[in-house]
């Protein structure tokens, strides 16, 4: 059963951190390319809409799984080193500020592509990309320490 938990964790992290970087440092770039500046728009709201599902199964998986880990195999908090706790709280950050992104920052953003609100777009869309820029430096600590924490000191 911890191979099983250990492997959907993984995959879950993979898949949201991935995700962030896929589209923040591939994607983003390339799409500025893209004229007219409204079908650009239509593409990440595209993308997004097929992103998000994946994020929000990612977001239910890793704290089911983590804390499945947490207290089947090393027996409650306490029996987990600080490595764990710092990916634990991080991943927390993380959940709030996806929901905030999907929530508030998304919401303006789809509507305002929806409507073809174009004043409503571009600030819509910076702060998307601020949530995810803020989210996928999070997201790369949390998953370095999970590579790296069972060596700490």
């Amino acid at each position: 059963m911890t191979a099983l938990l250990l492997a959907l964790h993984a995959l879950a992290a993979t898949v949201w951190v991935g995700g962030m970087f896929f589209a923040y440092v591939v994607l983003r770039p390339s799409v500025g390319a893209i004229e007219p500046a409204p079908e650009r728009a239509r593409l990440w709201r595209r993308v997004f809409a097929r992103f998000f599902p994946w994020v929000w199964a990612s977001v239910f998986i890793l704290p089911v799984t983590g804390y499945a880990l947490v207290f089947g195999q090393f027996g409650g908090m306490a029996g987990v080193d600080l490595s764990v706790h710092v990916m634990q709280g991080l991943g927390w950050v993380m959940f709030l500020l996806f929901g905030h992104l999907y929530f508030a920052a998304w919401r303006r953003f789809s509507h305002a592509v929806d409507a073809g609100d174009a004043q409503a777009i571009a600030p819509a869309l910076a702060k998307v990309r601020r949530i995810v820029a803020v989210n996928l430096a999070l997201g790369l600590v949390v998953v370095a320490i999970g590579a790296s924490g069972r060596y700490w000191p």
